[in-house]
């Protein structure tokens, strides 16, 4: 190993184990930092040989903690970081260590971006591999459509290649099939021109969100694509810079991105504003892409308490509506939310079965986080999750989103999630890890 390899009785053991998760504490045997791809075969064999269970963990941000294992190895790509841009390609090459804010970082200089999520902090390979939504995906796509090609190391320690001509079904799979194949340790990405959006968020009361929802609801399917936008359930958090007379109100909430100009951007979010009324306040402007993207980052250090459950959603009626509006009242923490992220436009513009992500007919992908930082709360924010989950659940379309699942949900939720696919990603699973060496994840088995 060039880097280093963390055990129980390094001084910097309890700060490297550490979840962005606070609620799942893991105690591995071994840490093990890579440097470089090398490090990861060395890693890879030494697991095997000494019968260790495997965590694969690269930007660090997994709600589940998948990115640790009790008494097991953790392989640590944390350190390889880095990002190269190809501006004439419109390329990106991406390191496995990378959050999203990395990447932004790079691409932000030449006007470019990759189709990714909504928090700088995320790991990009775990957003990636799990299908990967966000302000830009109605315009570009899923990450996982903007994926060329990745280098993968699999579970026997060979190093592959997948792209569209070499080992193509094992690109297919890592298109949504999370980590059960193997360890990527790059990514090479499709960039798109992205550099000052108009965005931000707007806040109505509470009072409102029957209103706001509906026509949120029914304004988004016509909306210009280079409209990014997502609906929320939250609370004005408690802190500067939001308003002082508003901070605590329980609210309902449109963050949006336009990647176009101020003047048409205006124009297209009136279709929506001049159909409600007036909000609490409405922080829309134009800014650097990145500055959007980080924008939310000092309310979610890592550390904090999360449980979350996520679903797809086909049509979001007024029922629908009123039992999301119930639950939001009683928000059991500041930080609490519900989130719907649109699954449309250029999502559908690819096949069900192009890609391991199978649900391409969803219109939205919703998640219900409860968080906090007081770990005493862990189990009012997880019974509150749960109880919203199940109420709401009736209404939506079976599957969810494989980031947006916790570790002790049914298996039968992963067939629902890949529905036509599943079959064939555990024939994928057969073929490339037989043994299911790589099974601390949403985890596919072999027959």
């Amino acid at each position: 190993m060039r880097g280093p390899v963390i055990g129980r009785r390094h001084p910097d053991y309890d700060e490297v184990r550490s979840l962005y998760n606070g609620m799942i504490d893991k105690h591995p045997r071994l840490i093990a930092r890579c440097a470089d791809v090398a490090d990861v075969v060395a890693a890879v064999k030494f697991a095997r040989e000494n019968g260790l269970r495997v965590a694969i963990r690269g930007g660090g941000h997994n709600g589940p903690g998948l990115g640790s294992v009790e008494d097991g190895l953790v392989i640590d790509m944390g350190m390889m970081k880095g990002v190269r841009v190809d501006p004439d390609k419109r390329t990106v090459r991406v390191g496995p260590g990378c959050t999203q804010g990395d990447v932004d970082h790079a691409t932000h200089v030449y006007g470019l971006a990759v189709p990714a999520g909504i928090v700088s902090t995320t790991g990009i390979a775990g957003l990636t591999l799990g299908g990967g939504t966000g302000y830009l995906t109605r315009k570009w796509g899923l990450t996982i459509d903007n994926l060329l090609e990745a280098d993968v190391v699999l579970a026997d320690g060979r190093m592959v290649i997948a792209n569209s001509k070499e080992n193509t079904d094992l690109y297919w799979g890592l298109r949504g099939g999370g980590g059960n194949f193997g360890i990527v340790t790059s990514f090479l990405f499709q960039a798109h021109p992205v550099s000052m959006v108009y965005g931000g968020p707007i806040f109505w009361d509470l009072d409102d969100a029957v209103q706001v929802m509906r026509a949120y609801r029914d304004f988004l399917p016509s909306a210009p694509e280079e409209l990014g936008s997502f609906v929320g359930l939250k609370t004005v958090p408690p802190v500067d810079p939001f308003p002082a007379e508003h901070q605590g109100k329980r609210v309902c909430a449109v963050i949006s991105c336009y990647n176009g100009p101020e003047d048409e951007a205006r124009r297209v979010m009136g279709g929506l504003l001049g159909k409600l009324p007036q909000p609490l306040f409405n922080w829309m402007g134009m800014m650097p892409f990145p500055a959007l993207q980080s924008m939310f980052d000092p309310l979610m250090p890592k550390g904090l308490q999360w449980y979350w459950r996520g679903d797809f959603v086909r049509e979001l009626t007024d029922e629908a509506i009123d039992v999301h509006i119930e639950h939001a009242k009683k928000l059991p923490s500041t930080l609490s939310l519900m989130h719907l992220y649109p699954i449309d436009g250029a999502v559908r513009r690819a096949g069900r079965n192009d890609t391991a992500w199978n649900t391409r007919d969803a219109t939205w992908s919703m998640v219900i986080a409860g968080i906090d930082a007081n770990p005493q709360k862990a189990g009012e924010i997880t019974r509150w999750t749960k109880g919203y989950w199940n109420a709401i659940h009736p209404y939506s379309d079976g599957g969810g989103y494989v980031n947006f699942m916790m570790d002790d949900e049914d298996s039968d939720r992963l067939k629902a999630t890949y529905g036509d696919n599943f079959e064939r990603l555990v024939s994928l699973k057969g073929k490339y890890d037989p043994t299911n060496f790589f099974n601390v994840n949403q985890n596919i088995r072999p027959h």
